[in-house]
């Protein structure tokens, strides 16, 4: 890659609106809600449209945080600079891996997924050669230029939104005509078909690790800012528009489900979708929907390997080591293509596991990853208190152009969301270990750079006293 790069430090700017606005509407449709939710309605009933839409306020105000820091300073090559800035270098040491490590591990478990939605139509197709085939197309993309990207999820995103659009139509259509089904009728009252929390409070709680699942990759825009042709403009639109998305794409799916078809019957195993079209007699439904959550793996992966590649670029920018010079550069067509490329080969692991443990993996490999989330988000927030802080101190508060509401309150509701779900994983064997890996992953990143830092330390010391 040597002959391909060049000195320059700036990304470019070749993300239009269409892009920004599509891929901010794709991070809030994934797998979580195509196939995770059939285990929330499972748990949390007809509640789960309460949880959804709690989970949905804390992330537009968590990205209104993000929105605000990342307008503060638009050269930031990604939102891992104010973390740093405002909670010390340890802790954008300990973030930013950690969202490396995180989108890493999303997109093994995409590809994972991708190997199995291929059975459907190609059972005999081994799941490795699947997510080989995706990864390796996907790498050629953006290694192009930052726009074949965003056209790239430009069009992906199109097709989860035409789905879940009509999803939804068809399923006012379904109970305008009061259509016959296999457990009664298409019907608003199949919503309230038994108590709305069906399993006390204790389902609609334990259903909100699945719930911010689905919102994962919601804070993607934050890693388009220095690539957008006019951020100033474009971010807060994109962020603007969140409450609308979750209102129509996660409450609008699942009441058009839940009125299709009485909750209590919906698998908590199977994708809802499916399993309510099959049910009704719409026989193409499985292979349609089949389509939508390859694409959203397909997309996931995407993702994943934009932001990877910009994470690792950030992080390892102006280092001294080989590596780090290596990865710290862009090609010609301003895109870090070796950053790129080393996530890919890291991703490509997924790969051999595949072959070796295919029914383990996704589990695996997708658990860890929800957790440390938490952590993620929980920073962006406590970044952007001590960020209003020093603003208040310095008396510029009339300069904010895109002020985050009721701050600091809304930034401490967001706080207590997040470490509402955090206990929540302490109530599930799965999530548990899951929560208990990723707190000895950050400590471990955390004591690392602890260590690397006294080491510098006493080199310093060394050369001075010499």
């Amino acid at each position: 890659m040597a002959d391909k790069e060049t000195s320059t430090t700036e990304f470019s700017r070749g993300l239009k609106n269409r892009h920004v606005q599509l891929i901010a509407l794709g991070g809030t449709i994934g797998t979580g809600l195509f196939l995770g939710a059939g285990e929330s309605i499972h748990s949390a009933g007809p509640s789960i449209l309460l949880a959804y839409l709690l989970a949905g306020i804390a992330c537009f105000l968590l990205m209104r945080a993000l929105g605000e820091l990342l307008l503060s300073d638009l050269s930031a090559h990604s939102y891992i600079k104010f973390i740093t800035k405002y909670l010390g270098e340890r802790w954008g040491f300990v973030a930013g891996w950690t969202y490396w490590v995180c989108w890493l591990t999303i997109a093994m478990a995409d590809l994972t997924a991708a190997g199995l939605y291929m059975k459907f139509w190609f059972p005999n197709l081994p799941q490795w050669v699947t997510g080989l085939v995706i990864l390796l197309i996907l790498l050629g993309i953006n290694s192009i230029t930052v726009k074949a990207f965003g056209e790239t999820e430009f069009w992906f995103a199109i097709i989860k939104i035409v789905a879940i659009i009509a999803l939804i139509v068809a399923g006012v259509v379904l109970v305008v005509i009061n259509f016959k089904t296999p457990v009664g009728h298409a019907s608003v009252s199949n919503l309230f078909a038994g108590k709305f929390f069906a399993n006390g409070w204790k389902g609609f709680f334990l259903s909100f690790q699945m719930v911010l699942f689905g919102f994962i990759g919601i804070e993607m825009v934050g890693m388009t800012a220095s690539e957008t042709t006019d951020p100033a403009k474009i971010i807060p639109k994109a962020i603007n528009e969140i409450p609308m998305r979750v209102i129509l794409f996660y409450l609008g799916s699942l009441l058009a489900l839940m009125c299709i078809y009485p909750w209590h019957y919906i698998s908590p195993s199977t994708s809802p979708f499916v399993q309510v079209f099959s049910a009704v007699g719409i026989k193409a439904a499985a292979a349609i929907i089949n389509f939508v959550v390859l694409t959203a793996a397909a997309s996931a992966c995407n993702s994943s390997l934009f932001t990877t590649g910009r994470m690792l670029f950030s992080l390892t920018y102006n280092g001294k080591s080989p590596m780090a010079k290596r990865f710290g550069k862009l090609s010609k067509s301003q895109v870090p293509v070796n950053a790129l490329l080393f996530s890919a080969v890291i991703i490509a692991l997924v790969v051999i596991m595949n072959m070796f443990i295919p029914g383990k993996v996704f589990t695996l490999i997708s658990s860890v990853a929800t957790t440390c989330f938490l952590f993620i988000w929980g920073s962006i927030v406590l970044a952007h208190l001590k960020y209003r802080r020093e603003v208040k101190a310095n008396h510029q508060e009339d300069q904010l152009t895109f002020k985050m509401p009721l701050a600091p309150y809304s930034d401490y509701f967001v706080l207590i969301f997040l470490a509402m779900v955090g206990v929540v994983l302490l109530f599930k064997s799965e999530t548990l270990i899951a929560l208990i890996g990723s707190v000895i992953w950050l400590v471990g990143l955390w004591a690392f750079k602890t260590i690397k830092d006294r080491s510098s330390s006493r080199e310093d010391l060394d050369r001075n006293y010499d």
